[in-house]
């Protein structure tokens, strides 16, 4: 038999984690890894297909006052544009349910690939302009699965990014504090 759960228990439980993984971004994240818009993170409920489905910590992870700081409470829909890559990225490995957006710096992308994460480039020279530019990007990187990292450098004042992907925001959370503690 298999045991099927409670939607409102799925997601109270989603909810849970993504504000325990803000907690410890907000206890240990090095400010330096924050960008002036602020660090995305969310979460979606297994089989989610819409913003609905993905949680998210509202505002982001953002600097206050020379101090890291996270939204609360986390909550559904809160955060489209990183629901749409969570969402992409769910499409080429559905247990990959979180992501998080952070600022580019080479630095940041070295002290990952030392962790051994895989790091993917998005190419611009390919985009299609048929697919937004969010789906692309996110699409563009998973020919083999969904990679640790999907990253942009920027150039032509354009910032970067970095999208850091995971079964579970709290590894996500965990990843990003170990390579702030490494800068």
């Amino acid at each position: 038999m298999v045991h099927v759960k409670d939607p409102v228990q799925e997601r109270n439980e989603v909810l849970c984690r993504l504000d325990l993984a803000a907690a410890h971004l907000e206890a240990s994240l090095n400010a330096l890894l924050i960008a002036d818009s602020g660090a995305s993170l969310v979460y979606a409920v297994k089989g989610a297909r819409d913003r609905d489905g993905v949680a998210a910590v509202p505002g982001g992870v953002v600097l206050f006052e020379g101090k890291v700081t996270a939204g609360r409470p986390c909550a559904f829909g809160a955060d489209e544009q990183c629901a749409r890559i969570v969402l992409t990225a769910m499409k080429f490995d559905p247990l990959m349910r979180s992501a998080a957006t952070i600022s580019f710096s080479e630095n940041v992308l070295e002290v990952f690939r030392a962790m051994l994460m895989e790091c993917i480039p998005v190419d611009q020279n390919r985009k299609s302009p048929a697919i937004s530019t969010m789906d692309w990007s996110v699409a563009s990187c998973c020919n083999d699965g969904v990679p640790d990292i999907i990253y942009e450098g920027g150039g032509n004042k354009k910032n970067g990014y970095m999208h850091i992907f995971g079964e579970d925001p709290v590894v996500v959370a965990n990843n990003i504090i170990i390579c702030s503690n490494r800068i």
